[in-house]
This record gives structure tokens, C-alpha cells and sequence, in this order.
């Protein structure tokens, strides 16, 4: 059991984030060879495009559009936010200039790890319930007996789902914090 709960839940969460920072180390890395670093200084704003389309999902799902399924949206949205994260990642580089690029890539970063989180464990924790439900009516349990014998279960189940409470002011700082370095691009950029 333990060997499968670090296989099937633990190792997909660092292999999906190890991807990202080895991707982004690859590319830099690659950038460099060819002479192209030009190149990743531009990569923020597909990165952000696709950072922003992620966000459709978030929308479908508040009812602001109407439009996609939203598990289709859902996968959007992970893959954009991952992909989104590798080009940004790329243009921040191993390049130190200023603070504010700096202090959005780790929110970035952290806002990632925290979705990760929110998808594995959230995933878990709902075959987890599924799988207990499934076990006790099998055992001949009647509905309400199953009911009370899973009930903190589905009680923890539902404050798992809060997570997105967490992570809301996560991405929120990251906003704020790209925005500010957007905006300092605008300003300070010689336009000459």
C-alpha cells in the first residue's frame, strides 16, 4: 500500500514539477548553446498568454462564460499552466536584474506547487471516499450506516476542496506581482 500511494500520488506531483524546472534548465540551457539567449527574453509573453488562457477554466467554472466543458477546461488549464510557467521560466533565466521578476517567479512557482497539490491530493482523497463507500455497501451496509461510517471522511473530503481558498490569494500575488513587472517593462524599456 505504501509502495503504491507513492507511485500512483507522489511521484506523479514531483515528476510533473521536476519536468518544469528540468524543461526550463534544458531550454536556458539550449538558448545559451545556439547563442539564442534573445530569444528567452521574449518567451514571457506566450508565457503569460498561455498563463492567462489557463484562466477560461476559472472562469467556466465561476459562471463568467458559458462556453467549453469543463473538464476540457481543466486540462486546458493545467497544461497552459504548466507550459505557460516553462516559457516564463525560460525568460527569467538564471539572469539575477531586479527583485520583481524575481519575487513573481517564485510566486509563480509556488501557485504551481499548490495546484499540483490541489490535483493530486484532491484527486486521491475522492477515490479514497469512493473507494470506502464501495467497501461498506459491499459489506451490506445500508445507505445511512455507510453514510455515518464516512462521514468525516467526506467532511475532510469537502474541506479538501476548500483548497482552492489557498490558492486563490497564491495566484492573486503572482497577478499582482507579473503585473507589477509588466509594467515596469512598459516604463523602463528603452524605446529607442
Amino acid at each position: 500500500m505504501h509502495r503504491s500511494l507513492l507511485r500512483k500520488e507522489v511521484m506523479p506531483f514531483f515528476i510533473m514539477f521536476a519536468l518544469l524546472i528540468m524543461g526550463a534548465i534544458v531550454a536556458d540551457f539550449l538558448l545559451h548553446l545556439f547563442n539564442l539567449v534573445w530569444i528567452g527574453r521574449y518567451l514571457g509573453i506566450p508565457g503569460t498568454f498561455f498563463i492567462l488562457l489557463s484562466f477560461m477554466y476559472s472562469l467556466r467554472k465561476r459562471k463568467v462564460i458559458h462556453v467549453g466543458k469543463p473538464k476540457v477546461l481543466l486540462n486546458m488549464h493545467e497544461f497552459f499552466t504548466w507550459f505557460g510557467s516553462l516559457l516564463i521560466l525560460v525568460h527569467a533565466g538564471i539572469h539575477f536584474n531586479a527583485i520583481l521578476p524575481w519575487l513573481a517567479v517564485i510566486a509563480m512557482l509556488v501557485n504551481v506547487i499548490s495546484g499540483l497539490t490541489g490535483k493530486f491530493l484532491l484527486d486521491r482523497s475522492r477515490r479514497q471516499l469512493a473507494a470506502k463507500k464501495e467497501l461498506f455497501q459491499q459489506k451490506g451496509m445500508t445507505d445511512a450506516e455507510v453514510d455515518k461510517a464516512i462521514f468525516w471522511d467526506a467532511v475532510t473530503l469537502d474541506l479538501m476542496k476548500k483548497w482552492r481558498a489557498v490558492h486563490f490569494p497564491i495566484t492573486l500575488a503572482f497577478s499582482v506581482l507579473a503585473l507589477g513587472h509588466i509594467l515596469a517593462i512598459f516604463i523602463f524599456w528603452q524605446w529607442r
